[in-house]
């Protein structure tokens, strides 16, 4: 599968850490991995990767959080000396090479430190969503599946961080498109646009590793 684009929080590409790779790095496979087993042999055959799906959370060297690159371009990154794994798969796995072999990030580190510019607006995605209303109903607390307006468009609301909420599918049915003074209903939560980097990483992945929660802050409603 073709590598994509990471989820950029910032312009990184200025910070050389773009897809060039030097020519003696260009041999590395990203095609087997080896589930390292503690010291009872070889452990399980090798696996092929989700690689287009799979996301590692890159860290500026101040450990602030910038992005989610994909696995492919995060080991290219620590082969070349550019980053350093923070933290590996939980079950061990390790990516071979032909010369080398190293250990699947789920969090790695910038060597140098690189200055992002500040943006302020989230944008507003279903990811982001579902993240900041912890996968909750607003109305009735069940797992969330979908989103829903709580005023309307067809009756003039925005699509907007505070006109956007969570929903499951049987609330959603339910409320159509009537407004909550209608039902008799009452959001669980008001929903506010979130604010800071991380949130920004978040708008863009569906599932985060749970080993990036220490550096992405607590989520706020």
């Amino acid at each position: 599968m073709p590598d994509r684009q990471p989820t950029p929080i910032g312009a990184l590409v200025n910070a050389g850490i773009a897809s060039s790779v030097p020519s003696g790095q260009k041999q590395l496979a990203l095609n087997t991995v080896h589930t390292v087993a503690d010291g009872q042999g070889a452990g399980p055959a090798p696996v092929v990767l989700p690689w287009g799906r799979r996301k590692v959370l890159l860290l500026n060297a101040t450990f602030e959080p910038l992005t989610a690159l994909p696995l492919r371009r995060a080991v290219v990154l620590v082969v070349c000396g550019k980053a350093e794994v923070v933290h590996g798969d939980p079950a061990g796995a390790v990516v071979h090479s032909s010369t080398s072999a190293v250990v699947v990030p789920s969090v790695i580190r910038l060597a140098n430190y690189v200055r992002v510019p500040y943006r302020g607006r989230v944008p507003l995605t279903r990811a982001g969503l579902m993240h900041r209303d912890r996968y909750r109903c607003a109305y009735c607390g069940g797992r969330a599946e979908t989103i829903d307006h709580v005023v309307p468009r067809s009756r003039g609301g925005p699509h907007s961080w505070t006109n956007c909420v969570a929903c499951c599918a049987k609330c959603n049915h339910r409320k159509a498109d009537k407004l909550l003074s209608e039902l008799g209903w009452r959001l669980r939560v008001v929903p506010n646009a979130p604010r800071g980097p991380h949130w920004r990483l978040l708008a863009g992945v569906t599932e985060a590793d749970p080993q990036w929660l220490p550096y992405l802050g607590e989520p706020a409603a």
